[in-house]
C-alpha cells in the first residue's frame, strides 16, 4: 500500500502574496478617493478633505514603499499579511471617524479585510481581526465627527438604530468570516485530497509500467540463458561421452545443477512475458485471483479472514490488473483488519449484469456521525493505533482515496454497520460486470 503522510499535503500555515494585498490596498485607495470626490463635488456635502485626503495620501504611499521594497510575488508570513489587514482596519476607522462613524454606510467595510482573512490566514488570526474590527466599530460609536449632509436638514439617527448598526456589524463578521472560513476549508481539503489521490495513481501506474520492462528484459535476457543452457547441455554430454581425470561425476552435477536454474530462470522469464495473453496472471486477472490478492498481505495480522466466492451459472469474471481496484479494496480490507476484534468476512459473488465484493468485520462498527459523512477527505477516527505511534499521524485520506478510485472504475460503494445485535462495518462493492471486464474502460481509468 501507498503511504501518504500529513506533511505531503498539509502545511503549518496558509500563506497569501504580498503583491494579493497590494492590489487590494491600491483599489481600496481609489475607491475612497472616488467616494471623496463625489461626496464633496457631486453632492457637495461638508466633508473633511484635508484629513480624508492625508489618509488616503499616506495609505498610497506605503503601498509605493512596499511594491519598491519586496518583490510583490513573494508569500508573506501569516502575522504579516494580518498586520496589513489590520492596518486596512485602521485606515478606514480613521476616515469614518472624520465622516459620521457608524452613520456612514461605508462602515460595513470593516467586513472585507476580516473576509480577506479567514479564506487566507489561521483562525487565531482571522479572530483577532474579527476582534479588532468590532473594536474599531464599537469606538466610532461613541466617538466621530459628524455625518457630512445637508446643512439645511441635518440627519440625525436614534442612538436605537446605531446600535443596530452596531450589532449587524458584529453578527455579520462573525458568521459570514465563519462561514467563508468553512467553505474555503472544505474546499482545501477536497484539492488537498484529490492531490492525494492523483499521488497514489500515479505510483500505482510506475508499478504497472514494472510490467513493461519485465517483458522487455525477458525479451534481452532469453537469448543469452539459452546460449547458456545449450553450453552446459553440452559440456554435460561431452563429459558423459570422453570422461575426465578430474572427477567427472561431481562436473556433471555442477553443470546439470547449472542448466536446471537457467531452465528455471527461462520459465519464469517466459510467464512475465505472457502479459499479452487471456490467461496471464499479470494484464488480467480473475475475480478470486483479485481477492485472493488484496487479502494475502492482511493474513498474519492475527486477525481471522474469511474468504467466500460463490459460484454461480454465469463464467467467473475476469477483469484487467488494475492497480486503483487492487489499491481500493486493499485499503478497505486494509481498515477492516484494522478495527476487527477477531475476524474478518471478504464475500464475492456475481452475474450476469454485475460483480459485487462485501468486507465486513466485527469490530465497533462506524460511528452513526462518521456513518452520514463517511467518504470525505479528513474524516478519522483512527485514534488507538495512530496516537500510539509516534510519527504516525493519519490524514483520514485512506477511505475517501480508495472510494474515489473504485468509483472511477465504475463501482458503487456504500457503507453500513451490522444490524443489531450484531456489530461490524460492512462495505458493499458493486461494478456492471461489463465495466469490470471491459480492458479499455479500466485502461482509461488508470489513465
Amino acid at each position: 500500500m501507498t503511504d501518504v503522510t500529513a506533511s505531503d499535503f498539509r502545511h503549518p500555515s496558509r500563506n497569501v502574496r504580498l503583491d494579493t494585498i497590494l492590489r487590494l490596498r491600491w483599489l481600496a485607495a481609489l475607491g475612497q478617493l472616488a467616494a471623496i470626490f463625489v461626496v464633496a463635488q457631486g453632492l457637495e456635502f461638508d466633508l473633511p478633505i484635508i484629513p480624508c485626503v492625508a489618509i488616503v495620501g499616506l495609505s498610497s504611499l506605503f503601498n509605493l514603499a512596499l511594491q519598491i521594497t519586496f518583490n510583490p510575488m513573494q508569500r508573506l508570513a501569516p502575522r504579516h499579511a494580518a498586520a496589513l489587514l489590520a492596518l486596512n482596519i485602521t485606515e478606514l476607522a480613521a476616515l469614518l471617524y472624520f465622516t459620521g462613524g457608524l452613520q456612514n454606510p461605508f462602515s460595513y467595510l470593516f467586513l472585507a479585510p476580516v473576509l480577506i482573512s479567514a479564506t487566507a490566514l489561521p483562525t487565531r488570526l482571522t479572530m483577532a481581526l474579527g476582534i479588532f474590527a468590532i473594536a474599531c466599530a464599537t469606538v466610532l460609536g461613541f466617538t466621530h465627527q459628524p455625518l457630512p449632509w445637508d446643512v439645511d436638514d441635518p440627519l440625525i439617527l436614534p442612538p436605537i438604530y446605531l446600535a443596530g448598526v452596531w450589532f449587524s456589524i458584529v453578527l455579520a463578521i462573525g458568521v459570514t468570516s465563519l462561514y467563508t472560513f468553512q467553505v474555503t476549508e472544505q474546499a482545501r481539503k477536497l484539492s488537498d485530497a484529490l492531490a492525494a489521490t492523483e499521488l497514489v495513481l500515479t505510483r500505482e501506474q510506475h508499478l504497472t509500467q514494472i510490467d513493461g520492462l519485465a517483458a522487455a528484459a525477458a525479451h534481452e535476457l532469453g537469448t543469452p540463458l539459452s546460449t547458456i543452457f545449450l553450453i552446459s547441455r553440452e559440456l554435460e554430454k561431452t563429459l558423459q561421452e570422453n570422461g575426465s581425470a578430474q572427477d567427472p561425476e561431481r562436473l556433471s552435477g555442477d553443470l546439470k545443477i547449472l542448466r536446471e536454474q537457467a531452465q528455471r530462470c527461462r520459465d519464469i522469464l517466459a510467464k512475465i512475458a505472457q502479459l499479452s495473453s487471456s490467461g496471464a496472471p499479470f494484464d488480467r486477472m480473475p475475480l478470486s485471483t483479485l481477492i485472493e490478492e488484496t487479502v494475502a498481505p492482511h493474513r498474519d495480522f492475527g486477525i481471522d479472514i474469511k474468504t467466500r466466492i460463490a459460484v454461480a451459472g454465469a463464467r467467473e469474471p475476469v477483469g484487467m490488473r488494475n492497480p486503483a481496484i487492487l489499491y481500493g479494496v486493499g485499503n478497505i480490507l486494509e481498515n477492516a483488519v484494522d478495527f476487527a476484534r477477531t475476524a474478518v468476512e471478504v464475500n464475492a459473488w456475481w452475474n450476469d449484469n454485475t460483480v459485487e465484493i462485501v468486507i465486513s468485520d466485527d469490530g465497533p462498527g462506524i460511528a452513526p456521525d462518521v456513518l452520514k459523512r463517511i467518504g470525505e477527505p479528513y474524516l478519522s477516527r483512527r485514534r488507538s493505533q495512530d496516537e500510539t505511534q509516534e510519527g504516525r499521524t493519519g490524514l483520514g485520506l485512506g477511505i475517501f482515496i480508495a472510494r474515489t478510485l473504485l468509483e472511477r472504475t465504475g463501482a458503487r460503494v456504500s457503507f453500513a454497520n451490522r444490524t443489531f445485535p450484531e456489530h461490524g462495518a460492512v462495505v458493499q462493492i458493486v461494478w456492471p460486470r461489463s465495466r469490470f471486464e471491459t480492458s479499455e474502460t479500466t485502461a482509461e481509468t488508470t489513465a
